[in-house]
């Protein structure tokens, strides 16, 4: 409690003169536009963290912010959020630039980092109060908006409890708790479901899901899955740039491709039909590699009794019924056919797949044959590694006995 008077006085102190000196003029919105980033670039000595970074977001939508690690996320939500300043470029939020009306863009926004700051020594009701507090909250509101908090967040048991002694999952429901006290029309959050068992993260995402209705929200995260249920459009950023922004199903359609999945029993043919024998994989390959439409045919992992091949083909086409006849003039038994949709994590890697081979020294793949050889390389090097490892462990092991024979020889010698 001593912490909290003590911060609340410190912040007032240091917040009060500013006010008097200048209020900021209120800003109103021509457009929807919630969050605009225009060319943000964020340098630290020679490595270029962000590059040229430019999109909006508009009042009301959910929007995924994807990318592997080291894509720049967490840079840009920083910037936005006014905790580091950019190299180059603007950005604004709420119609408040970062750089000149922050104390402006951090009461539009609530903010949730990878990891919260939380003050250990208060108890989870303490803080929530400080930060309702720091917010300029009335007591009555602050109470009221923390009913539905509360139950959004899963803090009902954890209220009287302090900070420190919680489980990291629980002090990333008390950080989500932060980011609402003050209902702001903004949400940027990175990692929310961060360490969240499944149940806690449906809860999250549902949530999301319901207040995206009247609140614009930037949603940072590794799980793809959460992006298709949650979001309606995803930005892909991959080494600092862009490489995808829009609507999901237009960066599914990004590849320009469907796949199929067909399957085809290994011991059995169709009774009647010609074949006489069971197919071999290599057999089952080539004729379905000769199908017009057919991009890249790749054999998948499968039990005893079937041969599994993936087929991609073009977007605006659909080759099951070619395919259903191959089979039946063959007179093999068709176990399984389907035709699936590119999913976002396949794109996703699609996109990012070429950094992350620069980043492990191997070559960039352009097409499927060369990703198809790429692939089976990585594989022979992970194998020749692997041998590699195992030689010098052996090779230790004989030197050790080797050491320990002589070791005995010597004894021998001294006690003869």
């Amino acid at each position: 409690m001593r912490l909290w008077r003590t911060l609340t006085w410190f912040y007032r102190a240091a917040t009060k003169g500013a006010q008097v000196r200048a209020l900021p003029k209120e800003v109103g919105l021509s457009t929807d536009v919630m969050i605009e980033a225009n060319g943000l670039t964020k340098r630290y000595g020679a490595f270029r963290a962000l590059d040229k970074v430019s999109f909006e977001v508009h009042r009301g939508e959910v929007v995924g912010f994807l990318g592997p690690n080291g894509a720049g996320k967490s840079t840009t939500m920083r910037i936005l959020t006014c905790f580091i300043s950019a190299t180059g470029g603007t950005a604004r939020v709420h119609g408040y630039d970062v750089f000149d009306d922050p104390l402006e863009v951090r009461k539009k926004i609530g903010y949730l980092p990878q990891r919260a700051p939380l003050y250990g020594e208060m108890s989870v009701w303490e803080y929530l109060t400080f930060v309702a507090d720091m917010r300029g909250l009335e007591t009555a509101t602050f109470k009221k908006r923390m009913k539905n908090i509360v139950e959004v967040c899963g803090l009902a048991t954890s209220l009287g409890k302090d900070i420190r002694d919680l489980s990291h999952g629980y002090r990333q429901r008390v950080g989500l708790a932060q980011a609402l006290v003050h209902d702001p029309p903004i949400l940027i959050l990175d990692e929310p479901t961060s360490d969240l068992d499944p149940n806690e993260k449906a809860e999250v995402i549902k949530y999301i899901q319901e207040i995206g209705k009247e609140r614009t929200i930037l949603l940072s995260t590794h799980n793809l899955s959460e992006v298709e249920q949650a979001c309606a459009r995803a930005i892909i950023v991959s080494k600092g740039r862009i490489v995808a922004d829009g609507p999901l199903e237009e960066i599914r359609a990004k590849s320009g491709r469907v796949r199929y999945v067909v399957q085809v029993h290994e011991k059995r043919v169709f009774e009647g039909g010609p074949a006489k024998k069971a197919p071999s994989a290599e057999e089952v390959q080539t004729a379905l590699e000769k199908l017009p439409g057919v991009t890249s045919v790749v054999e998948l992992p499968t039990d005893d009794r079937a041969h599994s091949f993936q087929l991609a083909g073009a977007q605006d086409g659909d080759i099951r019924a070619e395919i259903f006849q191959l089979i039946v003039s063959k007179g093999w038994l068709l176990l399984e056919m389907r035709r699936e949709a590119q999913k976002l994590e396949d794109v996703f890697k699609a996109l990012t797949k070429n950094d992350e081979r620069r980043d492990r020294g191997r070559p960039v793949v352009e097409d499927d044959e060369d990703e198809a050889e790429a692939a089976a390389e990585d594989e022979d090097e992970d194998e020749d590694e692997d041998e590699s490892a195992e030689d010098e462990s052996d090779e230790d092991e004989s030197d050790e006995d080797e050491d320990e024979d002589e070791s005995d020889e010597d004894d021998k010698k001294k006690k003869g």
